[in-house]
């Protein structure tokens, strides 16, 4: 409104007027109408030149057109694919995939994300041909053979996941979460001793929880020293390799002292059964140095004797130990203690393994004595026991 008032007073009180001149031509304008003339020239002329600009960039503008609407496309194709992942929709999440995948952009990620819903749906070779879409982007290496021994480990394909765990740690990338999968893959091979390695390193990152971490050691122990391959020398060897505070541990313990019996290593198992014991008791242990007992006369089983009396006094209700000593004794033909010690092992029994055992070795005990009716009788409580 002001700007048309302004016009209006501004032209009203211009007096002025242009002359066009070439001859034999004249043209006469007012002032006001020439200026109304530019203004419309100015505004055809830029009309043109936006026009003339707009239709020499149609197809730049439709290129990029085309280009934004291809990553929206991409980009939803990659958010679907994530979604149906983690809702476990593996055949939508391969589809959703594939539409990521046309954007190279999000080519690499889609394929990783392709691989996992095709190895949920059981579809190896799937798996293995968008695993090979990503083989040539190194930004995406580490990502790959992480999602590669993944797979591998679940497929129970140690080897591969190993070659792939080797691939990793050449590039010089190592952490927790390979350090993991790596264990699985040894795990799976069998490889204890890479096992025991890996457990202890991720210990030390406090990456396990306790109670698998002790676990993997129980299975990796009990697998290296069950071995029946091993002879008398090279199951000394493994047990040497163990670390001492693994070696007090009981189930390790009773593990190794089972080992070293069965090769008439007693001397050793026994040693090792004591140094559990003053570390840690437990009923595993004790059997052990029950089944480690020296030949009868020897001063290795009077220190054995020894040993027993020592602790039961400290544990006076313990079935194990007692029936232990009462074993020890009756090897040693100490006939009043053994009974006595038999008896209580018998009284305080709580698994039937025990109740068993100790009426066999009062049943054997009575029979070296040449009582025969109280060894017949312990004989048929063994015998009804095995069948309880």
């Amino acid at each position: 409104m002001a700007t048309a008032i302004g016009i209006a007073v501004t032209a009203r009180f211009n007096p002025g007027n242009v002359v066009l001149f070439y001859p034999p031509h004249r043209i006469d304008l007012s002032l006001n109408f020439f200026v109304v003339l530019e203004v419309l020239l100015f505004m055809l002329v830029y009309a043109l030149v936006r026009t003339f600009y707009a239709t020499t960039s149609m197809p730049a503008r439709v290129a990029a057109y085309r280009a934004r609407k291809r990553e929206r496309d991409g980009n939803k194709g990659l958010r679907d694919a994530l979604k149906a992942l983690f809702e476990g929709r593996f055949g939508h999440a391969e589809k959703a995939a594939a539409r990521a995948a046309e954007l190279p952009e999000n080519a690499g990620l889609a394929a990783l994300i392709g691989a996992r819903a095709a190895h949920r749906m059981r579809e190896p070779a799937r798996r293995d041909n968008w695993l090979s879409t990503t083989a040539s982007d190194a930004s995406l290496k580490t990502a790959r053979l992480m999602t590669v021994t993944e797979l591998l480990v679940d497929d129970h394909q140690p080897e591969a996941a190993l070659e792939a765990v080797a691939e990793l740690n050449a590039s010089g990338t190592r952490h927790i979460h390979a350090l993991q999968w790596s264990m699985k893959a040894h795990q799976q091979a069998k490889n204890w001793p890479e096992v025991l390695r890996l457990v202890r390193s991720l210990d030390k990152h406090k990456a396990l929880h306790p109670a698998l971490s002790a676990r993997l050691r129980e299975l990796a122990y009990d697998a290296l020293l069950s071995d029946n391959s091993h002879d008398a020398e090279s199951i000394q060897r493994v047990w040497a390799t163990v670390p001492a505070a693994d070696r007090i541990k009981p189930y390790i313990a009773a593990h190794a002292a089972t080992a070293l019996n069965a090769r008439g290593l007693h001397d050793e198992a026994r040693g090792t059964v004591e140094e559990a014991l003053r570390a840690e008791w437990d009923d595993r242990v004790v059997r052990a140095y029950r089944e480690a007992a020296a030949p009868a006369g020897t001063p290795a089983l009077l220190a054995q004797i020894e040993n027993c009396e020592q602790w039961i006094k400290q544990r006076p209700n313990d079935a194990e130990l007692a029936l232990t000593l009462g074993s020890l004794c009756l090897k040693q033909k100490l006939w009043g203690k053994a009974q006595r010690y038999l008896e209580q092992a018998l009284s305080d029994a709580s698994e039937p393994r025990m109740v068993r055992e100790s009426h066999l070795k009062l049943a054997q005990m009575h029979e070296a004595l040449g009582q025969h009716d109280e060894a017949a009788a312990h004989f048929r409580q063994c015998a009804l026991a095995s069948i309880l």
